[in-house]
């Protein structure tokens, strides 16, 4: 990746920077997390740092994306944080990685090649737990598709925004999560499908520690833009 265009450009090195915000037992707030994205995504805008993700574990919470019905959300009335990504409602909290690549794209801008590198990195990573995850036509994201165990399966979710021709938001794959989350909500806006998690579809926990150096070495491969 090259330094960007525009003012404040910096010389600086061009390998991707990552930041780990926080993992358990240190969970990260949700809203704490989003003014630190737009922080660093004004430096990235600037030419201040160089393209950047931000890796970390959030404190459970559910947000909704701007495409969120009311039917969606959840049933008992749990509190909701609507913010300013695509896609619908979801949840973030322990077990799940969340990765927010605040990374300057190509022109002409193409938000779905970014969503679908994304998944690309989620794929990979689920291949090295033994797990073959793959797209689903119409739905973003990563899944395991339907089989005696049960219909197809979210195993990761994406959420994007675009401003200033740098992203935000980002991805959160279900690494060893408490799944008993999404039958509160109607997740993703998807009734007919399930979520599932790496740890249960490879028979075995892994945890996001376990997952974290290989997203790392995979967000590095495929979102080098250069």
């Amino acid at each position: 990746m090259g330094a960007p265009d525009g003012r404040g450009a910096a010389a600086y090195p061009v390998a991707m920077r990552f930041e780990h915000l926080g993992f358990a037992p240190d969970l990260v707030d949700y809203l704490a997390a989003w003014d630190h994205q737009r922080q660093v995504h004004a430096a990235v805008v600037q030419g201040e740092v160089p393209d950047t993700v931000l890796l970390l574990e959030h404190a459970a919470v559910y947000t909704a994306g701007k495409r969120t019905e009311p039917h969606e959300r959840p049933f008992d009335g749990t509190p909701v944080i609507d913010v300013d990504r695509g896609g619908k409602i979801t949840w973030h909290g322990p077990g799940q990685l969340f990765g927010y690549p605040i990374v300057r794209l190509p022109a002409p801008i193409d938000v779905v090649s970014h969503v679908r590198r994304l998944e690309e990195v989620m794929i990979r990573v689920c291949r090295e737990f033994g797990v073959e995850a793959t797209r689903v036509a119409d739905r973003s994201g990563v899944w395991v598709l339907a089989d005696e165990r049960g219909p197809d399966r979210k195993l990761g979710a994406i959420g994007v925004r675009v401003s200033k021709q740098v992203t935000m938001h980002g991805f959160a794959l279900n690494c060893d999560a408490d799944l008993s989350w999404a039958d509160n909500i109607v997740a993703c806006g998807i009734a007919d499908a399930g979520v599932g998690s790496i740890s249960r579809e490879a028979g075995r926990p892994v945890t996001v520690q376990d997952v974290l150096p290989y997203a790392e070495k995979h967000l590095s491969d495929i979102l080098d833009l250069s």
